[in-house]
């Protein structure tokens, strides 16, 4: 298969994690036979840099013309401790999810059987997790107008917008999750306050006969924001509106012991994109010791959501799994034993892959 992917290494440690992301991808494609073309792009803080637009036209164009994207981080200091800047890098992330109609991010949450100790969590509470959280993009109060402050700046405003549609999309792609999973799908939502609540749980229940074999729950956040914690096998499919599933999903990071090994997929119609759920951690920046797994990881589910790949998929995670197991690792999980560096772990993924 010829595949055609868009890189967008972005700030911080973004660039050292995607470029351990390529060994693994070009190392499948040798392995499976599979023609891979990459194009590399700014976004972020460099792109503010570069042009003064975190997302330019030229990056978009790069984007669109390729088969997925795979993305690292953005977010800089400068601007993160400036609240009156008035570009962020953020807003690079923002434009680039409603320009490619990024209407679905995909986060999963696992354990790893050799690092359930690193959870916070008590391992008979989480041992055996398995969920997925679908969370709105392009809609909801990150988008909604007006926004803004008052004349005097002494009162700022944000307005939280849903359409039918935009629901509508999201819930049935939930409902089709729930389908190839365990059939549970929880709807998150704070009906008993908000009315695009009660839009999300109104649209839900009039999609629920289409889909039989699906048992849904409805859950107000602040319940689930508690139940994430205390029983989160309870849970399979969840959908929920932008600014909630921004929040439950980095909660949910915790589970698994580090944010540095999770994935997620950025879903739309046409272009999909893939990236880490972690940050730019700019302290790290340039010393070869971030970790590379959940980027890694991102560009397994590329091959399994943007191609079907499946088998390609297992490898990269398997990989990933027997690092873990035998201590190829980055500091932040070393543990006092052994830590190797971000292009070390790289190395050794897509040598194993190769075996």
């Amino acid at each position: 298969m010829e595949m055609n992917l868009a890189l967008l290494p972005g700030d911080g440690i973004g660039p050292e994690v995607i470029d351990q992301a390529v060994k693994v991808v070009k190392a499948v494609g040798k392995k499976f036979g599979h023609t891979i073309t990459f194009k590399e792009a700014i976004v972020g803080a460099a792109a503010i840099d570069a042009t003064g637009n975190p997302y330019p036209d030229e990056t978009h164009e790069v984007c669109v013309q390729s088969d997925a994207v795979l993305f690292g981080a953005i977010g800089d200091p400068k601007y993160d401790n400036d609240p009156k800047a008035k570009v962020r890098p953020e807003q690079g992330l923002l434009a680039m999810r409603k320009k490619l109609g990024l209407f679905s991010n995909v986060r999963p949450t696992f354990t790893f059987p050799s690092l359930i100790h690193k959870s916070p969590l008590k391992k008979d509470r989480i041992e055996g997790t398995d969920f997925v959280f679908l969370r709105e993009l392009t809609g909801g109060i990150y988008f909604g107008e007006p926004r803004g402050r008052n004349e005097q700046g002494t009162k700022a405003f944000d307005t939280n917008v849903y359409t039918k549609e935009e629901i509508t999309r999201l819930a049935r792609m939930g409902f089709e999750f729930a389908q190839k999973r365990r059939k549970l799908l929880t709807c998150v939502d704070k009906a008993n306050v908000l009315a695009t609540s009660r839009l999300w749980r109104e649209t839900v229940q009039e999609l629920e006969p289409e889909y039989p074999d699906v048992k849904v729950e409805y859950e107000f956040v602040d319940a689930v924001a508690m139940r994430l914690i205390q029983w989160p096998k309870a849970y399979d499919v969840l959908i929920t509106e932008n600014l909630f599933g921004d929040i439950l999903t980095d909660e949910a990071s915790v589970i698994s012991g580090s944010m540095g090994l999770m994935p997620s997929a950025s879903l739309g119609t046409d272009v999909k994109l893939f990236e880490p759920i972690h940050g730019s951690y700019p302290q790290a920046a340039g010393k070869d010791i971030a970790n590379p797994l959940a980027t890694v990881l991102s560009a397994a589910m590329m091959f399994e959501y943007a191609f079907d790949l499946k088998e390609e998929a297992k490898a990269i995670s398997d990989a990933v799994n027997l690092s873990l197991a035998e201590g190829i690792v980055t500091e932040d999980i070393a543990e006092g034993e052994k830590a190797y560096k971000t292009s070390e772990v790289g190395d050794w993924l897509a040598e194993q892959i190769l075996k």
